[in-house]
């Protein structure tokens, strides 16, 4: 019962589509219809080009994925599992909100807000792989899903030390693994349509050249 309620409080929280509603009020933009059509951040601030709106996104995304794993660490258990429930459904709910017909962001805000309580070192990873991945490219959406990708593998391969620097660490590795694949590959996910369009604008530069 704990897992469905922790999963639900997520889901609930995570739904919210800042974007969306900001957006709307103050700029009578449909996001959903505007630029990308990504339910986030990035597109709110290349649609508006104003870095507060832009910023006020990112932090309420944030929030919610933050306030989600610390609803749950409150109510319930305080196991890595039960918290990891709640930030999964935040994750899944931000990226298909059912208040928007299932469209929404890309889970990267979201994902963050948990990890600053589950285990910043991870975030801190996830972000040193964005930086060599973005140095690399110059691509955001490459950076993200790189890092993303890479940060799942690790997630496997390193387990053992990434799950020791997690509170509370996973029952075992390979839930710590499991789980943590769960919610990257939602972001991978949302992720696939930009990182085709970015390797296609690739494709035809150099054909050009």
């Amino acid at each position: 019962m704990n897992y469905i309620l922790s999963a639900l409080i997520g889901i609930i929280i995570g739904s919210f589509p800042t974007a969306y509603i900001i957006l709307k009020k103050f700029k009578n933009i449909d996001i959903t219809e505007a630029g990308t059509g990504n339910v986030g951040a990035m597109n709110s601030y290349d649609i508006t080009k104003s870095k507060l709106i832009g910023l006020l996104i990112f932090i309420i995304d944030l929030l919610k994925g933050f306030i989600s794993v610390y609803l749950a660490k409150l109510l319930f258990e305080y196991e890595f599992s039960i918290l990891m429930v709640a930030l999964i459904g935040a994750v899944l709910s931000h990226c298909f909100s059912f208040w928007i017909k299932f469209k929404g962001g890309r889970g990267l805000a979201t994902a963050a807000g948990g990890a600053l309580i589950l285990s910043i070192p991870i975030l801190g990873i996830w972000i040193l792989l964005w930086l060599l991945s973005y140095a690399f490219r110059r691509n955001i959406h490459f950076g993200n899903f790189s890092a993303t990708l890479l940060t799942g593998a690790l997630s496997f391969s390193s387990s053992e030390i990434m799950n020791k620097y997690t509170n509370p660490p996973a029952a075992s590795n390979m839930e710590f693994s499991i789980m943590v694949s769960i919610m990257l590959l939602i972001i991978l996910i949302k992720h696939i349509k930009p990182i085709k369009e970015y390797f296609l604008q690739q494709s035809l530069k150099s054909r050009k050249d």
